[in-house]
């Protein structure tokens, strides 16, 4: 995916969420946000990534937004502080030592193949019935994984065995524009 946002869109997202956060776990309100950079008014999905100790915090991402991108990272933002069922809601001693990273979405894109999943490059989002589930493209990278463990761990995180990709599943792939602090 060719970059979408430049350093400073980049940039000011970051601080749009960190703000966004800090702001709801203290006060319980969404700063109201005026950006100043064309990029941050785009229609693509995201998601936004907490860390605490390098281990992941939270993690909650839309594919697709109606709303500029700006509004949909507050949103995200906040859903990752206090919504992923993993973990427990934010607190304020949580605020003074968490990093972020957010990944703009290119769209999705059903594969005919798994040969077309590249491994770094494409996230995974995989269904099958009720079930879902998805991994954004560092995940692969992050844990060393094969195309073949990265879609068992997909399944996994979906609720199905870690096979099912080989039989009927809707598999879909996407790229993504992925920075942070």
């Amino acid at each position: 995916m060719s970059d979408l946002l430049t350093k400073n869109e980049q940039q000011e997202l970051l601080e749009i969420a960190r703000n966004t956060i800090i702001d709801f776990v203290t006060k319980q309100k969404t700063p109201a946000v005026a950006p100043t950079s064309p990029g941050l008014n785009l229609h693509s999905g995201c998601f936004v990534t907490i860390k605490q100790k390098a281990a992941l915090r939270g993690c909650i991402g839309n594919f697709i937004s109606d709303r500029p991108l700006y509004l949909l990272v507050q949103e995200m933002a906040i859903s990752a502080a206090t919504r992923d069922p993993r973990f427990y809601p934010m607190k304020v001693n949580d605020l003074s030592d968490f990093r972020l990273d957010i990944s703009v979405l290119s769209p999705l894109t059903r594969a005919a193949s798994v040969d077309e999943i590249l491994v770094g490059t494409h996230g995974i989002y995989i269904v099958k019935g009720n079930y879902r589930g998805v991994l954004l493209p560092q995940v692969a990278t992050e844990y060393g994984w094969n195309r073949d463990q990265f879609l068992q761990h997909t399944c996994i995180k979906a609720g199905l065995t870690e096979d099912a990709w080989q039989g009927e599943c809707d598999i879909y792939i996407f790229s993504a524009q992925v920075f942070g602090d």
